[in-house]
C-alpha cells in the first residue's frame, strides 16, 4: 500500500526523534522485496509534495532485491522530472521511469548521480539511451571510469538475467563545487561539500523546501560500510562544517527512510565519532588490528547489515588512524 506523507503531516512525524526507527517502518533486511510487481524494492512515496522516493532494501543488493539497496528519488518540478540516481541497472532505471509516468506526464530531463557506485551510476545507460541528460562530480566520474566494468560485473553476478541492457555509461556532464539548477517551481543545489563516504559524493539541496537528498553522506537504519576509499576523518568534518549547517527539515537519506537530522545524525555522525573514538582509544593503549575488530559498537547491532560490515569498518578505521 503506498503511504503519501506531505506537508504538515510529514513534518509533524519528522520532528519526532524515533518517527521512523528499525522495524517500525517496514524497514528490514529480512523482507526481500515489498513490491513485486515491480523490479523495484518498493513503490516511490511522495515525501513532500512534488517530491517522491522509492525506498531502497536496507542489505546488501540481491538477486531479490535486483541491485535496489538505495533510495531513487524524482523531483516533479512543474516543467519537467529530476531524478536523483541512475539506478543499479537498466531495469531498475526502466521501472523507477514507468512509476514516474504513472505520476506525471512531464519529460524526465535531468539524471544525477549521487557518487561513482553501481547504484548511482549503472541505470545511467537507460536514460542515456533516451537522451537524458546525466549530471556528476568530477570525482564521481573519474571512479566510474576507472572501475565501471568491474562494478558492472559484481553486479551481472547477482542480478543475472535481471541485468540484461546495461552497460557503462558515465555522466554527460561533470561539476566541481556546485551545480545551480532552476526547473519550473523548484530551485535546486548540487552540492559537493567535502570528503564522505567515497569520491564524488554529493547532495541534492532544496533550500525552499529545507529538503536534502544526501545520497550517501547520511545513512538511516542500517550500519554504513566504511570503504577503503572513505575518509572517515574527512567525513565527520564535512558533516559538522557544511551538511549539518544547511539546516534542513527533511531528508531523504542514501540507505533509509526518508527522517529528519536528528535521526541521520544519530546513524552517521555518531556513528562515525563514536568508532573513531573507540579505535583511538585502542590504538593508545598499544592494540593491534586484530583485536580493533572487536570494540565496542553494541550501540548500533540494532541497525540492518550490523553483521556484515561492523568488524570490517572497524578494521579499515584502525589502518586510517594508524597513521594519522
Amino acid at each position: 500500500m503506498r503511504t503519501l506523507l506531505a506537508g504538515a503531516a510529514l513534518a509533524a512525524a519528522l520532528v519526532l526523534p524515533l518517527a521512523v526507527h528499525p522495524g517500525s517502518a517496514g524497514a528490514s533486511e529480512d523482507i526481500p522485496d515489498q513490491y513485486p510487481a515491480s523490479l523495484l524494492y518498493s513503490k516511490p512515496v511522495e515525501v513532500i509534495p512534488h517530491v517522491w522516493s522509492a525506498i531502497g532494501a536496507t542489505a546488501p543488493p540481491t538477486y531479490e532485491n535486483a541491485g535496489h539497496n538505495n533510495n531513487l528519488s524524482f523531483i516533479v518540478t512543474g516543467d519537467g522530472v529530476v531524478v536523483v540516481n541512475g539506478g543499479g541497472c537498466y531495469g531498475l532505471a526502466k521501472a523507477l521511469h514507468d512509476e514516474i509516468k504513472t505520476i506525471t506526464d512531464q519529460p524526465v530531463k535531468l539524471v544525477i548521480n549521487e557518487n561513482g557506485q553501481g547504484h548511482a551510476m549503472l541505470g545511467n545507460s537507460y536514460w542515456a539511451e533516451r537522451g537524458v541528460a546525466i549530471l556528476a562530480h568530477e570525482e564521481a566520474a573519474a571512479e566510474f571510469e576507472e572501475r565501471g566494468y568491474d562494478i558492472l560485473d559484481r553486479m551481472q553476478q547477482i542480478n543475472k538475467e535481471r541485468a540484461e541492457g546495461t552497460t557503462v555509461v558515465g555522466p554527460t556532464e561533470t561539476f566541481e563545487d556546485e551545480r545551480i539548477i532552476e526547473m519550473g517551481d523548484f530551485r535546486i543545489e548540487v552540492l559537493n561539500l567535502g570528503p564522505a563516504h567515497s569520491p564524488g559524493d554529493i547532495v541534492v539541496w532544496l533550500p525552499e523546501q529545507k529538503l536534502v537528498i544526501s545520497g550517501d553522506v547520511a545513512f538511516h537504519e542500517r550500519m554504513l560500510p566504511i570503504f577503503e576509499e572513505t575518509d572517515t576523518a574527512g567525513w565527520v568534518e564535512t558533516w559538522t562544517e557544511a551538511f549539518e549547517p544547511l539546516g534542513a527539515v527533511y531528508v531523504i537519506p542514501g540507505h533509509g527512510h526518508p527522517t529528519n537530522m536528528a535521526q541521520v545524525r544519530r546513524y552517521t555522525y555518531d556513528y562515525l565519532v563514536h568508532l573513531r573514538g573507540e579505535i583511538r582509544e585502542h590504538i593508545d593503549n598499544g592494540g593491534t588490528l586484530t583485536d580493533a575488530y572487536y570494540v565496542d559498537q553494541s550501540a548500533y547491532e540494532h541497525l540492518d547489515t550490523f553483521e556484515q560490515l561492523a568488524t570490517r569498518n572497524a578494521g579499515r578505521v584502525f589502518e586510517q588512524m594508524e597513521w594519522e
